[in-house]
């Protein structure tokens, strides 16, 4: 089988159980949702039976309106237990049915729920308060205040009075504060506090006319003051003009009194209402109870449920992580042979060429393999075709520069001898004549130079004889070849060399400044040119720069600069003579040096061209070529 097939069948399968896996989550994750959510709303019926049971007694108090959010909220549980038990949708969320298994548990909560829902209609339709008890309730509450500024304005009263009426004050103090007590025991009752709040109330009661029986002087002896903590005194008579406060209260206390004893003997809830209102206490407690049971039934279920399902969804994970692996060995297999591949290659680009690889299988692989071998025999037969025909292509090249170079020699000599006018005088026409023969050989034969340089260089045959001599001198040289025309055209050659013996071949360096100057003289203007060679001694090299202020190079052709047969200005070259090879032959030449040579030109402005010589060749790295 192929490597691809088998890739794609592995990966099929991972993903079929991926899928297969995510379906599960997925689906896990929407079952948790919807029972989530359930279950919520079974939570929630305890909230809403708690709203129930304050909607009867409100409704059962006379508060109509809340009769129609009663039944609103009876229905609304009736829905919600319909739904759990055959599962529905509430504002688009889902409701889970019940399990099978909390059946039971569902079955005693509708019990329970019907019972407690019997009670609290119950409860909505019994009537709620004794009307006598509820007539003396409302005039307590209503003459309390009264009794309490009473109370009050008798402390303010008898404060006028002497130390011989400091029990007197007491006691007005006594009364002041008894009188509120009245007043929020009352309220409690009206608010259903009865039980403990009836005996406070007769207690209250009994020590406030026994309090007020005192400051009248009126006898106590009939009333149990024992049992409220009291006991009897005969107090002197308070004045009468400061007993008016204490008339006042005397017939209003009467008027209480009697109300308060309705308070005390009869309960402000009516028997049936209390005992309706019991029933549904007691069954809520009940239901309350089922609601808790089904919910942790349903937990407990969900709990096991979900162990069952994370294990599945573990045996799922531990199949695609074993797939995935599986994958990874077999594209690993599959794909081992390459390193057989890459390492021909390597050979190859070595120079290997002809190089087998050993590949049997017939997948895709043992097709690459094929096709490589077939291409390394390709490679052998061109690269040996390849080395004839340069072999054949330098020889024929060195035959002709040769060829071209040997009669060219007579042309320049017997040129010379006519110039010197041995063989007779010349006119200036004949010479002007001469001048050009020569001129021209001399182009010719510089070119044949530069075309057998580069030819040299490209096969690592261009032989350097390096000396350790002074550079100055080898700079000099060059320059002076050159003095006589840049004196003819005003230019300006500045040397700033200093005198440094360092290991070069003169003439392959003096032939380096030669050029630079030679293009330098080509660019800068008459009158107006200025060169400046120059030199920075460095800590492992020195660096000689040649600087023109001629019309530079432009950006874009800098990189190009040091290409053989590259010109900047194919017209300059050819006024001016050159084959495009002088700046390629001088980086061959630095290159032989273990050096290099640059450039950094701003056009219009100026151009520099800088070469450097190591002060001494790394162990270890031989210049291609030395002698």
């Amino acid at each position: 089988m192929k490597i691809i097939n088998k890739t794609y069948l592995l990966v099929t399968i991972l993903i079929v159980a991926a899928v297969i896996n995510l379906t599960l989550l997925y689906q896990r994750e929407q079952m948790d949702n919807s029972e989530s959510y359930s279950i919520i709303k079974v939570g929630d019926l305890k909230v809403q039976t708690e709203s129930i049971s304050g909607l009867a007694v409100s409704t059962a108090n006379g508060n109509v309106e809340d009769k129609d959010n009663l039944n609103s909220e009876i229905e609304n549980v009736d829905s919600i237990l319909v739904m759990l038990k055959n599962g529905g949708v509430i504002k688009g969320q889902t409701i889970q049915k019940i399990p099978l298994a909390v059946t039971s548990n569902y079955n005693k909560v509708i019990t329970s729920w019907n019972t407690y829902k019997e009670k609290a209609l119950n409860v909505e339709k019994t009537s709620v308060f004794d009307k006598e008890a509820t007539n003396a309730m409302n005039y307590v509450l209503q003459k309390n205040s009264e009794l309490v500024l009473s109370t009050n304005s008798l402390s303010k009263e008898l404060s006028e009075l002497g130390r011989d009426y400091n029990r007197h004050k007491e006691i007005a103090k006594e009364l002041e504060k008894s009188s509120k007590e009245i007043g929020q025991l009352t309220l409690l009752i009206s608010i259903g506090e009865e039980e403990n709040a009836q005996e406070k109330l007769k207690k209250e009661r009994l020590g406030f006319e026994v309090s007020l029986r005192k400051l009248l002087g009126i006898s106590t002896k009939e009333l149990d003051v024992e049992s409220i903590g009291q006991k009897h005194e005969v107090l002197i008579q308070i004045p009468r003009e400061n007993s008016n406060e204490l008339r006042k209260l005397d017939p209003l206390w009467e008027a209480l009194q009697s109300k308060i004893n309705i308070l005390e003997e009869r309960a402000l809830l009516s028997p049936n209402f209390d005992l309706a209102k019991k029933e549904m206490k007691s069954e809520k407690i009940v239901l309350f109870s089922e609601i808790d049971n089904l919910l942790n039934s349903w937990n407990a279920q969900i709990a096991h449920k979900d162990n069952q399902e994370q294990v599945i969804v573990e045996i799922l994970l531990i199949i695609d992580i074993g797939i995935f692996f599986l994958v990874l060995y077999v594209i690993r297999e599959s794909l081992l042979p390459l390193r057989l591949i890459t390492n021909a290659l390597s050979g190859i680009k070595e120079g290997a060429y002809g190089e087998k690889i050993k590949y049997t299988k017939a997948d895709e692989i043992g097709e690459l393999v094929n096709t490589f071998n077939i291409m390394s025999d390709t490679i052998k037969e061109k690269e040996e075709e390849t080395k004839k025909t340069e072999i054949a292509k330098d020889e024929f090249l060195a035959m002709i520069t040769h060829e071209l170079k040997t009669p060219l020699v007579p042309i320049q000599g017997y040129a010379d001898i006519l110039l010197s006018e041995h063989l007779g005088k010349l006119t200036d026409k004949q010479k002007e004549r001469i001048e050009i023969i020569k001129s021209s050989s001399e182009t010719l034969l510089s070119l044949i130079s530069d075309l057998l340089d580069a030819q040299k260089l490209e096969l690592g045959q261009l032989k350097m004889r390096k000396e350790n001599i002074n550079i100055k001198d080898t700079i000099t040289h060059a320059i002076e070849t050159f003095l006589p025309q840049a004196q003819k055209n005003k230019i300006e050659i500045i040397s700033n060399i200093a005198d440094f013996s360092i290991e070069h071949d003169p003439a392959r360096i003096k032939q380096v400044i030669t050029n630079l100057i030679k293009n330098s003289l080509n660019v800068v203007k008459p009158e107006k040119g200025k060169i400046e060679i120059s030199m920075k001694n460095m800590p492992q090299e020195i660096q000689i720069s040649v600087k023109d202020n001629g019309i530079g190079i432009p950006l874009n052709k800098q990189g190009d600069l040091f290409k053989k047969f590259y010109q900047v200005d194919a017209s300059l070259t050819r006024e001016k003579g050159g084959s495009g090879l002088g700046l390629s032959i001088c980086k061959g030449i630095m290159e032989n040096h273990g050096g290099v040579i640059t450039v950094k030109s701003t056009p219009n402005q100026e151009t520099v061209f800088t070469f450097t010589l190591p002060k001494k060749v790394e162990s270890g790295k031989s210049p291609i070529g030395l002698a």
